[in-house]
């Protein structure tokens, strides 16, 4: 239901946008959060942003280079990533959930996930 695109490979200081297109229901009342993968690594919260898109969470390491969007006539959410590092290289998953606080950084909240795209950043 949930479907992520916009991965690739892109050189350090580079950008990419990543989409997540919703199906089969409509998500304009979840708050939706992206989080990635590293390799070897444990699932880490990158952005969350409200259903109503007013309100905004990041993590500390992309703050100020990423940006969460969501586009709820098209059922849609964006993550705009700029500057990007090599650490930045990961399995990108957007997510769904019914709930916005500071529980939206962890991954339990949510009940829905995309099946992720891979983004690789190159020094």
């Amino acid at each position: 239901q949930l479907q992520a695109s916009g991965g690739g490979l892109v050189q350090a200081g580079g950008s990419l946008r990543l989409s997540c297109a919703a199906s089969g229901r409509t998500f304009s009342s979840y708050t939706m959060g992206w989080f990635r993968q590293a390799p070897g690594k444990e699932r880490a919260f990158v952005a969350a942003i409200k259903w109503s898109g007013d309100n905004t969470y990041y993590a500390d390491s992309v703050k100020g280079r990423f940006t969460i969007s969501r586009d709820n006539a098209k059922n849609t959410v964006y993550l705009q990533m700029a500057s990007l590092r090599p650490e930045d290289t990961a399995v990108y998953y957007c997510a769904a959930s019914r709930l916005w606080s500071s529980v939206v950084v962890g991954a339990s909240v949510y009940g829905y996930w995309g099946q992720g795209t891979q983004v690789t950043v190159s020094s």
